[in-house]
């Protein structure tokens, strides 16, 4: 008999006797280690056990198996020998000795992100260990938190008591675990949202400074139109109760992770109370509470693995995120968060990117979704030929295309809500279940909403190449991508959290504050120069390179014939190199089409009466 098959025999009856436990100790968040203290039902003979590896959500197998330290198992009081497996190296295999009925685990892990001096973000795959081979869906977690003294605690999770610092939770299973982080913080605050809608809705919320957890009120205006315009948008709930973790700090790290009764949400300690970087996180909360509904309850098959060791298969990523994309966007238009303007100015800046991505041409938007789990988090040099997560925003795009072509073959009396309301609230109200689709389902529900074929629109769109971006969803929306010489607010606020120069749509590069060439654009001025990611520019026209003037010398050189001179640095090498651009700086923007019906302008009508946001004053 295997291994593998003695392990069934084994450990499938091992939680008869009860669930298995954890206690996350964060005690020393702070220090970023934290601790772990695991028991687990057992029966004498082999057993595996695994660490989670392909994170929901994540898209990519990134379970921190290298920051799990300090393992130590015991049973009747000795502690028991391990071995690693030398192909799955997530996998420990060791034997429960005779007489034995319970497991202790004892782990240690080093945090290196989502982690303050002042809070941390619990995500349990960080002290996992458990059984192996069952759907993690089967197996029941009585789960417990420890916190440093006076923090405070907001999860999905649901408390039963609380002693001293550790707090207890009821049993759930480890599929809804995994899926519960837990935010906790010195400075934290629990705000209840939109008290007329239920399920209940929270936003929990901590700071690196007491000041931080005091939000705008135009801020929690538009979270209270969200919660309304989302209910409103999908007709349906999927969770018991829902909580929007937030984390304002400048050391725990960016984060946008969905979950199915909470998301996990990461910002700049001041990245809602000052304009420009609120503008650029407008859609943040959004996009990830449409999560609960579009990745949670309904997720492509492919993705809706029984465990965290499956493999999983993102070709329909372009929905999971792609549709999560533009929905997240419309609804921060709709709820507040922006103002119809600078959704217009997002959604240029987004169809110039694409529309400049000369990758396109030999990976189309399908392979980006296939590959996600080797594209995603890669270097930005030649981004723009390699193509990274494009199928956000081409999924983006497409689905703008698909909700306009609704509205047109309805004469503008149906839309996506419609195919909404089948894909994620045929099913009414429920708890946090899961639905998986096909391809085929997609089809299918599109037909249900008005005729067409659908399967050759979505395929055309996914599988085509070509140097340019769909832009078809803007113009039947009633608008136009061109370019001007003066950035958007919405960029203007993209350039001052980046820093450098962003000449991406001109000579065909961006630059960092110091001259250092972030990425050069395939087949642009910049590309023709032989300039490349990596260099240094030290000077422009015999100037010492500043952000400042090397805008200047694009405008300078527009409509002339002489290059922009520029002594760039390779290494330990310096060159002098010509810049032959003349069409001065451009940056994109959307403009009316005259004579068009305006549909995208329809598409930003809020669905509920909203509560009016203040304006804020964008520089």
């Amino acid at each position: 008999m295997s291994l593998f098959a003695a392990f069934f025999l084994v450990a499938v009856p091992v939680f008869a006797a009860g669930p298995m436990t954890i206690t996350a100790d964060l005690s020393e968040a702070p220090r970023k280690l934290w601790h772990a203290e695991i028991t687990l039902p057992v029966r004498p003979g082999p057993l595996t056990l695994t660490a989670a590896q392909w994170i929901p959500g994540t898209h990519m197998p990134v379970g921190p198996i290298e920051n799990i330290t300090g393992i130590v198992f015991r049973a009747n009081g000795n502690v028991l020998p391990w071995r690693r497996d030398d192909v799955d190296l997530y996998a420990f295999h060791l034997t429960i000795p005779e007489g034995a009925s319970t497991l202790q685990i004892h782990v240690d892990a080093i945090v290196t992100s989502r982690v303050s001096d002042k809070l941390a973000m619990l995500e349990w795959e960080k002290l996992l260990i458990y059984p192996a081979g069952i759907p993690v869906r089967e197996i029941q977690v009585q789960p417990s938190v420890q916190v440093p003294a006076g923090w405070g605690i907001g999860t999905a999770l649901t408390p039963t008591s609380r002693e001293g610092n550790t707090t207890h939770f009821a049993p759930v299973g480890l599929n809804m675990l995994e899926d519960s982080p837990v935010l906790t913080g010195a400075y934290f605050k629990e705000i209840p949202l939109a008290p007329d809608v239920t399920p209940k809705h929270y936003l929990d919320v901590a700071g690196d400074a007491p000041e931080d957890i005091d939000l705008r009120p135009q801020f929690l205006t538009a979270l209270n139109n969200l919660v309304h315009e989302a209910g409103a948008m999908y007709s349906s709930h999927h969770y018991n109760s829902y909580h929007f973790l937030l984390t304002l700090s400048d050391y725990a790290g960016g984060e946008g992770l969905e979950h199915h009764q909470s998301s996990d949400n990461g910002v700049g300690e001041k990245g809602f109370a000052d304009d420009q970087q609120a503008l650029v996180e407008a859609d943040l909360l959004c996009h990830e509470f449409t999560h609960s509904w579009n990745g949670k309850y309904r997720r492509p098959a492919g993705l809706a693995t029984p465990d965290y060791a499956t493999p999983m298969k993102g070709e329909l990523l372009w929905v999971y995120e792609g549709m999560t994309e533009y929905l997240g966007n419309v609804l921060a238009a709709r709820s507040g968060f922006r103002t119809p303007e600078q959704y217009r100015e997002d959604l240029a800046f987004t169809a110039a990117i694409l529309d400049n991505r000369p990758g396109r041409i030999w990976r189309n938007t399908e392979d980006t979704a296939i590959a996600a789990s080797i594209l995603r988090g890669g270097e930005p040099a030649w981004a723009n030929w390699r193509r990274g997560q494009d199928y956000y925003q081409e999924g983006e795009l497409l689905w703008l295309d698909v909700d306009t072509t609704i509205r047109q073959l309805t004469q503008n009396k149906k839309s996506l809500h419609d195919f909404l309301v089948l894909f994620v609230g045929a099913g009414g109200n429920t708890g946090p279940i899961l639905v998986p689709y096909t391809f085929d389902d997609l089809v299918k529900l599109l037909n249900q909403v008005v005729p067409n074929d659908w399967a050759a629109f979505l395929r055309e769109r996914t599988t085509a190449l070509g140097p340019h971006a769909n832009l078809a969803g803007i113009e039947r929306g009633g608008y136009k991508l061109i370019y001007t010489d003066t950035p958007s607010s919405y960029e203007r606020a993209l350039m001052a959290r980046r820093g450098g120069y962003d000449g991406w749509f001109s000579a065909g590069l961006r630059l960092s504050t110091d001259g250092s060439i972030v990425d050069v654009r395939v087949q642009s001025p910049a590309d023709m120069a032989k300039l490349f990611p990596g260099e240094r520019i030290l000077a422009v026209n015999g100037r010492t390179f500043s952000p400042e003037i090397f805008g200047e010398a694009l405008r300078q050189a527009k409509g002339s014939t002489t290059p922009v001179q520029l002594i760039v640095q390779a290494d330990s090498y310096v060159y002098s190199v010509a810049l032959d651009y003349h069409d001065g700086e451009k940056y994109p923007h959307l403009e009316r089409n005259a004579g068009t019906p305006a549909l995208l302008d329809d598409i930003l009508k809020p669905m509920t009466k909203v509560e009016p946001v203040a304006a804020e004053k964008h520089s």
